[in-house]
Order: structure tokens, then sequence, then C-alpha cells
């Protein structure tokens, strides 16, 4: 029996995937959260084999918790199931520890076998997301400038791209804001832009917020 959590800010998408999941008999839902701050809470008190988790959730966001997750239960296998295409999150995040990345619009069954194959120790990688690590060895000159950030740059990226305040984001990250202006150095030299508008322009552009 694979154990599996399930983290979406939307009751209806944790409703539905709790009732398609209870349709095989080898997984069984023991959990849910509704942000990342609830997913640490939730494989801090139970025992999960494979976390099933959104992106995009007020407060603690899917990309927040990952690192945290990740250090308190590094055998447990993270699937993102997100709204955002693969080519937007997906390289990233699976760098950055997920064990696979599926865009809501996928097939059901592909939910299904993501969690087996993850619950296996393996990666789970779509055709989409294998094709996108293949171009990118291929061109490791030519890779999207956020993709070149650190998982915390990355973060910190996000953030200022939607608006938050230096303060803000070292509330909810746990850092100074000193170490959030380092951060925020450092990410635009590597990205060669210069202002917060910038951040906010690059990421609209690339539909990494909406």
């Amino acid at each position: 029996m694979i154990k599996v959590g399930i983290v979406d800010d939307h009751a209806i998408v944790r409703s539905g995937l709790r009732q398609f999941l209870s349709e095989h008999v080898d997984l069984r839902v023991v959990g849910e959260a509704g942000n990342g701050r609830e997913a640490i809470d939730l494989v801090r008190e139970q025992e999960i084999d494979v976390l099933l988790m959104d992106l995009s959730m007020p407060g603690q966001s899917g990309i927040d918790a990952l690192a945290m997750l990740r250090a308190k239960a590094p055998d447990m296998g993270i699937l993102i199931l997100s709204g955002y295409p693969e080519e937007h999150y997906a390289i990233n995040l699976i760098r950055q520890g997920a064990s696979g990345y599926l865009n809501k619009e996928c097939d059901p069954q592909d939910i299904a076998e993501a969690i087996r194959t993850v619950a296996l120790g393996r990666r789970y990688l779509t055709p989409t997301v294998a094709d996108l690590l293949a171009q990118q060895l291929n061109r490791k000159d030519d890779v999207p400038a956020h993709e070149q950030l650190s998982e915390r740059e990355f973060q910190v990226f996000l953030k200022l791209a939607r608006g938050e305040t230096a303060g803000d984001i070292a509330k909810s990250l746990s850092l100074s804001v000193k170490t959030v202006s380092t951060y925020r150095t450092r990410l635009m030299e590597k990205m060669g832009l210069s202002s917060n508008s910038d951040l906010t322009y690059y990421a609209l552009k690339n539909r990494l917020i909406d």
C-alpha cells in the first residue's frame, strides 16, 4: 500500500484527487494540506510515501516548502501537480529535489502511474520533461536566465517579481533582510536585470507568474 499526501489550496481539487486515488487498491490517501506550511506539519505527523503537491498556494507555496520537505523526509517522493506547463518550472524543481512534475491537464491515470514510479524511489519524467532535460544538456550556454539561479535565488526572484518587499520575503523564508538583499543582487547579476520591474516583466513574459 502506497501512502499518499495531497497538498493543494483548493478543497475541491483535494476531494477529486482523494476520490480518484481511492479507486486504486494500492494507493491510500493518509492526509491533506492546503499550503506548504501545512504540508510540512503533515509530513511531520504522518508517514507518507509520496506527496502530491501543487505549486501556487497562499502563504507558503510548494516552491518555498520543497527544500524543507526534502530535508525532513529525504526518502519521500515529492510529485508536483501544477497548473503551470512543464517548461516553466519542471527543470528547476527537479533540480531542487522534486521527484516528478505533472501538469494538471494530464490524464488522471498518469497521476496514478507517477505515484507508483516515485514510490519506488525513481524519478517520473513525462516525455515533455525528458525532452526539456535533453535540450538543456545539449545547449548549456543557451538556458533561460532563471534556470541558472540557485534554489534560494529562484524563490527570492519569484517573490520579488510578485511585488513582495524584502521584509516580507525575509519573514516568509526565515532569512534576514540583508541576506534577501544579497540574493537580490546576485540574481539580478545572473539574469542581467536592473530593477524589480524588470524581474516582474521577465516573470510575466516567461509565464512564471500570473
